[in-house]
C-alpha cells in the first residue's frame, strides 16, 4: 500500500492526475492507440490538404462513376485527366520527402523510378492495349511540354518579376543535359531512318532489333549520368529529388521533413495504385475522346496527355524562377525531359519487349524532327546560363507553333500497321 501511493505521487509530481488505481490500466493502453491514430490523421492532412491542387481529387471517383453509368468518352477522358493531376503531384511529393531519408544516391534511383511515375503508368497501360503510337507520342509530348512550355514559361513568369536584371543558372547543368538530349534524339533517329529509307537487312524486324539494342545502351547512358552527378566526382551540382541545384544553395525548404519514411513508402504504394486505376480509364477513353471532341489522337497525345504529369513541374519551376533560383527550375524541367528521353522511352521499349509487343524508337520522320529541332532551340538559348522574359516569350511561341502543327498532323496509314 505504501508503495502505491509513492507511485501516485511520482506519477502526480509529473503532472499527471491518477485519481484510482484502475486508470492506470485504461490510460496507457488509450495513449498507444491515439499515438498511432493521431500520427495517420497528421499524415493525411499533410498529404492530402495541404496543397490546392487536391480540390480535382474529387474527378478520379466521378471518373469511374461516369465510364460504367454513361458512354461520354470525351467526360470520362478529361475527368481522368484532371483527377491523375493532384495524384501526381503528390507522388512527387512523396518522392521527395523519402529522398530525405535515402540519402542522394538511393534518393536518384528513386527519382529515376517515380519521378516520371505519371507517364510511365500510362505508357504501359497503353502498352498492355497495343497503343504503341499513343506511348510514342505521349511520352514525346512530355519533353516537348517540359523543354519549351515549361521552361518558356518559368523563363518569362521570372523575367518579369526580375525584369532589371538578367537571371543566371548554371552553364555545366545545361550543357550535360543538352548532350544527353541529342544523345536521345541520335537514338530515335537512326531506327526511323532505316525504316523511310527502306533499307533495313530484315523488313520490321531490324529496326526493332536496332531500338532494343539502343534503348540498352541507353539506360546504361541514364545510369552512368546519376552515378557521374551522385558520386561526388562533379562538386559543383548535387541531385535533390527531381532537382539539380548548387551545393551552396542547397534548397532549405526542400529537405524539410513533413512525413515520415514509412509513412512516405505508404503514400507511394497508395498514390501509385490510385494513378494506375485511372489511368486505365484514362487510356481505354482516348479513342472515343478522338471522336467525341473531333481532335487527332495524335495532338490529344502530344498535347493534353503530357499536362498530367507536368502540372506539378509547371507550377514548381514558375515558382522557382519567380524566386530567381533558376538551377532548380532546369533541373526541373530539362532534368526531367532528360529522364523521360534517356530512362522512360527505352524503359518501355524493354517493357513492351517483355510483353511481345513490338515498341521501337521509330517515332516517324514528323515526331522525330520535331524533338531534333526543339532540342536544338532549347541547347542554343541555354548555352549562355543566361535567362530572361524575351527567352520564354520566345519558347512558348515555339510551342504553340509545335501545337498547332499537331493538331492538323495524321498518322500516316502505315504506322498503324507496324
Amino acid at each position: 500500500m505504501e508503495n502505491h501511493q509513492i507511485e501516485m505521487g511520482a506519477l502526480k509530481a509529473n503532472g499527471l492526475e491518477v485519481p484510482n488505481v484502475g486508470l492506470r490500466s485504461t490510460v496507457m493502453p488509450s495513449w498507444s492507440l491515439h499515438r498511432p491514430v493521431g500520427r495517420v490523421l497528421q499524415s493525411i492532412r499533410t498529404v492530402i490538404f495541404t496543397s490546392k491542387l487536391n480540390l480535382l481529387l474529387p474527378f478520379g471517383p466521378a471518373t469511374i462513376i461516369l465510364y460504367y453509368t454513361t458512354n461520354w468518352h470525351g467526360m470520362i477522358f478529361l475527368f481522368s485527366m484532371l483527377g491523375i493531376t493532384p495524384l501526381a503531384e503528390r507522388l512527387g511529393y512523396a518522392t521527395e520527402q523519402l529522398a530525405i531519408y535515402t540519402g542522394p544516391t538511393l534518393g536518384g534511383l528513386l527519382n529515376a523510378t517515380f519521378g516520371n511515375a505519371t507517364e510511365m503508368i500510362i505508357a504501359i497501360y497503353a502498352l498492355k492495349n497495343g497503343m504503341i503510337r499513343i506511348v510514342q507520342q505521349s511520352l514525346l509530348g512530355s519533353i516537348l511540354s517540359n523543354m519549351l512550355l515549361v521552361v518558356g514559361c518559368a523563363f518569362f513568369a521570372g523575367g518579369i518579376v526580375h525584369r532589371n536584371k538578367d537571371q543566371v543558372f548554371s552553364k555545366a547543368n545545361a550543357v550535360v543535359n543538352s548532350g544527353l538530349l541529342l544523345m536521345a534524339v541520335m537514338g530515335l533517329m537512326f531506327p526511323a531512318v532505316l525504316h523511310f529509307t527502306h533499307s533495313e537487312v530484315q523488313q520490321g524486324a531490324s529496326e526493332v532489333a536496332l531500338s532494343r539494342f539502343s534503348s540498352c545502351i541507353m539506360l546504361v547512358a541514364y545510369a552512368s549520368y546519376l552515378y557521374f552527378q551522385l558520386s561526388g566526382r562533379n562538386k559543383s551540382y548535387s541531385q535533390l529529388g527531381n532537382e539539380e541545384v548548387p551545393n551552396e544553395d542547397a534548397a532549405e525548404e526542400d529537405e524539410e521533413i513533413e512525413i515520415s519514411m514509412w509513412e512516405a513508402i505508404t503514400w507511394l504504394a497508395v498514390l501509385t495504385i490510385w494513378i494506375s486505376v485511372l489511368s486505365e480509364y484514362l487510356v481505354n477513353a482516348i479513342e472515343g475522346a478522338s471522336d467525341s471532341l473531333n481532335l487527332p489522337v495524335a495532338f490529344i497525345s502530344v498535347i493534353l496527355l503530357p499536362i498530367v504529369g507536368n502540372a506539378a513541374e509547371h507550377a514548381s519551376a514558375i515558382m522557382f524562377a519567380m524566386k530567381d533560383k533558376l538551377d532548380i527550375t532546369i533541373g526541373v524541367a530539362i532534368g526531367s525531359s532528360t529522364q523521360i528521353s534517356m530512362f522512360v522511352i527505352p524503359f518501355c521499349v524493354v517493357v513492351g519487349w517483355m510483353m511481345g509487343q513490338k515498341m521501337d524508337l521509330n517515332f516517324q520522320l514528323f515526331e522525330t524532327a520535331t524533338l531534333f529541332i526543339t532540342v536544338l532551340v532549347v541547347a542554343f538559348l541555354l548555352q549562355d546560363g543566361i535567362a530572361n522574359y524575351l527567352k520564354g516569350f520566345m519558347l512558348i511561341l515555339c510551342y504553340l507553333i509545335v501545337a498547332a502543327s499537331f493538331f492538323v498532323h495524321v498518322d500516316p496509314q502505315s504506322s498503324d500497321d507496324d
